[in-house]
Order: C-alpha cells, then sequence, then structure tokens
C-alpha cells in the first residue's frame, strides 16, 4: 500500500526503500525526457522565428509613402476644419479663410495692433 508521504515508505523497510528508489529514478528519467522534448520543440520555435526575420518583407505601401499620406491628409483636414469653420459657424465666405488679408487681420487683432 503507497501512502503520499514518501518518508513513510523509506521507513518500511530495505524492500520498500529499494522498491521506492527506482520509482523515483523512473520518475525523473520520464521528467528529464518530456523536458527535452519541450526544448527540442522551442528550439525549432525559435529556429522558424528567426528565419521569419530574416527573410526580407517587401512592402506594398512603404513606409515613407505613409507618412507623405498622412500629412496630404492632416493638411487637408486643417483646411476643410478652416473653411467649415469660417463659411459655416462664422457667417462668412468659405473661401476667404485661405486668403492672406484674413490671417494678417486676426494675427492683428491677437497680438493688439491697430492698422
Amino acid at each position: 500500500m503507497q501512502t503520499n508521504n514518501p518518508t513513510k515508505e523509506v521507513n518500511q523497510g530495505p524492500a520498500k526503500r529499494k522498491e521506492f528508489k527506482q520509482q523515483t529514478k523512473q520518475q525523473r528519467k520520464t521528467a528529464d525526457q518530456s523536458l527535452e522534448k519541450k526544448e527540442e520543440a522551442s528550439d525549432q520555435k525559435k529556429e522558424n522565428r528567426t528565419w521569419k526575420l530574416l527573410k526580407a518583407r517587401r512592402r506594398i505601401f512603404p513606409i515613407w509613402l505613409r507618412l507623405v499620406v498622412v500629412f496630404v491628409l492632416c493638411g487637408l483636414a486643417l483646411i476643410c476644419g478652416l473653411m467649415f469653420g469660417y463659411g459655416v459657424l462664422g457667417d462668412g465666405k468659405p473661401t476667404e479663410a485661405l486668403e492672406v488679408s484674413t490671417w494678417e487681420h486676426i494675427i492683428n487683432i491677437v497680438t493688439g495692433k491697430q492698422e
């Protein structure tokens, strides 16, 4: 009869001790074998990852072009927002928001200069 306490098994005589040692050796061997299998699997995964990293990736939409597109879209959003704010919310003509004289007038009001 086996119990969960290994010290009781060891104290039950030389035959039990020998049997207990054989069981622990067998358990260690199976643990070592499973550990080796896990290590081999992880080595294969690492090898696959490095192979994927080494392969050159050709981008259809390059990063520099993405940056250009983002800046252009930001500029268009700014212009549309200016025209909407000046024309619809401010009761002016939307195209006047893009004129230099309008911005000079706004800067003069902000800085406190009078013409």
